[in-house]
């Protein structure tokens, strides 16, 4: 019998699609140019920031300053931000209702920007459905830095080797695993099925 007994989520390419160049592909036509703005200057070590609690227009006010030739693109991130977000991942709301229904506990540790989060919140009904979310802004930590993770456990009083987590970037995964979880990489739905069946986790 699996010893699981807590679910947690990773929100961005887990559960919520993240597609940062959708409004890219508009306002940015040429692919090199797209590509180079979106890997080398509005890319995942800017965002770490907003990630940690830093206002927007911080993070702006600063990102400009070194590329103020990009003045304009570097602001329209935050202003296309919900197309970013087009909606959920293919099959994920199932399991989602799956695992409550097998009567599995369920949370989501989330590396995400205050406003950026409440307007989530108020778009994705789904993700009322965990008992609980710990955002990375709301903390000043992010992964995978292990102490969120170990705050998070603490603050919804998690058995680390009862716990499997779910993210789509490996760091966070070892993370995970090196306090104690359980952790899998997410691809997709399917794959999240197998992964789950692999731990005793039995939803079908």
């Amino acid at each position: 019998m699996s010893g699981i007994r807590h679910i947690v989520f990773d929100l961005g390419r887990v559960l919520l699609r993240w597609e940062p160049e959708l409004p890219y592909l508009r306002l940015m036509p040429s692919a090199i140019e797209r590509e180079h703005f979106l890997a080398e200057i509005c890319n995942a070590r800017w965002l770490l920031d907003t990630d940690l609690g830093t206002p927007w227009a911080d993070a702006e006010r600063e990102l400009i300053a070194r590329h103020p030739e990009h003045k304009a693109m570097i602001r329209a991130f935050r202003e296309h931000w919900g197309e970013m977000v087009p909606g959920l991942v293919e099959g994920m709301p199932l399991i989602l209702s799956q695992l409550i229904a097998a009567g599995y506990d369920l949370t989501a540790l989330t590396n995400f920007a205050i406003d950026t989060f409440d307007e989530a919140l108020e778009r994705f009904s789904v993700l009322g459905a965990f008992r609980g979310i710990t955002v990375s802004a709301h903390c000043g930590l992010a992964k995978p830095d292990e102490a969120i993770f170990e705050r998070h456990a603490a603050d919804f009083a998690l058995e680390p080797k009862a716990t499997l987590f779910f993210d789509d970037v490996w760091a966070n995964v070892q993370a995970a695993r090196r306090v104690g979880w359980q952790a899998e990489v997410f691809t997709d739905a399917d794959t999240m099925r197998r992964d789950l069946a692999r731990h005793g986790v039995r939803i079908d």
